[in-house]
């Protein structure tokens, strides 16, 4: 096992800075390490979302227990980077202008709806909550959200906006998969979602909906499918453990269930489950299950894990793939 870098230390995963991309560099050609293409044993790491929005206290949408999460992930990650054969990073991909952000909903009043507040079909109906333009199209994915069973739409702060620092990887994740990219002589795998306005994208392979008024907008990506069930393991990381990582294995659960051998690629897949947190429940009294977040992601990591995926932790994990 390797030692961690000379450039880390503990307190990088809470870090607001430009990536040391130069000390990053020095390390990797120090550490003389084989190139990822020579690997036998094919290990994947997938960071879902490991973003500024939502890891970092400054961030709109920080996820509580994120920096924690981030550091694990690190301390777990970086004494194995020799073992590690791809890093595959999801980025969250946002406009102001979307369903999701208050800019798309009125009230009565032209007021736009506050950070937080669900949107349900009857809202939309009667009034309480108007789209601002898509009127047809925004009511029909409201409705369609709610018949899925998974999700009620939510309006989310303005997040992970294109050009915006939130939507940079934390800075200590960044370094990470450039010391691997160096020393490894290989390439990151950035993979965008999000940017379509009228559906939300928890999922990094697919969005909530895949077609609105007859007009497709997304679906599954079987390419990025492919490139991580070609390892032998893919360790599953980042935020937030209820909402974009959550619908990313489900997804993958989904898709898995359709090949011939489905169990086995489930057991290809380890859910680092202390590297990644739910976001709280709003605070709506009574809280509908449909919005108690914690819960949710708990109960659907207990079903994964009987599907046949790797629920584990960090410290485990160390013990059983690479003991």
């Amino acid at each position: 096992m390797l030692s961690l870098p000379r450039y880390y230390s503990p307190e990088d995963a809470g870090v607001l800075r430009v990536e040391r991309a130069g000390q990053v560099a020095a390390e990797a050609r120090a550490m003389k390490l084989k190139p990822a293409a020579d690997d036998r044993e094919r290990i994947a790491v997938f960071g879902i979302d490991a973003q500024i929005g939502f890891c970092h206290p400054e961030g709109s949408l920080f996820v509580p227990g994120a920096v924690e999460d981030t550091k694990r992930a690190l301390e777990f990650f970086y004494p194995r980077i020799d073992r590690i054969t791809t890093m595959v990073m999801s980025l969250d991909t946002h406009a102001v202008h979307q369903i999701f952000h208050p800019s798309h909903w009125r009230d009565a009043q032209g007021e736009p709806p506050p950070p937080f507040t669900p949107i349900t079909r009857a809202d939309a109906l009667s009034g309480k909550w108007t789209p601002v333009r898509d009127r047809e199209a925004s009511i029909e994915y409201v409705g369609r959200l709610e018949q899925s069973g998974k999700y009620v739409l939510t309006i989310w702060p303005y997040h992970t906006l294109l050009g915006g620092v939130s939507h940079a990887l934390v800075p200590a994740v960044m370094e990470m998969c450039i010391l691997h990219a160096l020393a490894r002589d290989t390439k990151t795998i950035f993979e965008t979602k999000g940017s379509e306005p009228l559906t939300e994208n928890y999922s990094v392979l697919s969005p909530e909906v895949t077609e609105l008024a007859g007009r497709r907008v997304g679906a599954f990506n079987e390419d990025l499918f492919a490139t991580l069930m070609q390892h032998d393991k893919v360790f599953v990381f980042g935020q937030a453990k209820s909402h974009c990582v959550l619908s990313t294995l489900l997804d993958m659960r989904a898709r898995i269930e359709k090949t011939p051998d489905g169990r086995g690629l489930a057991k290809k897949i380890v859910v680092l489950a202390d590297a990644m947190s739910p976001v709280p429940p709003p605070p709506i009294s009574p809280l509908p299950d449909s919005l108690n977040f914690p819960v949710i992601a708990e109960r659907a990591l207990e079903e994964l894990a009987s599907f046949g995926m790797n629920v584990t932790t960090t410290r485990d994990a160390a013990a059983e793939f690479f003991g």
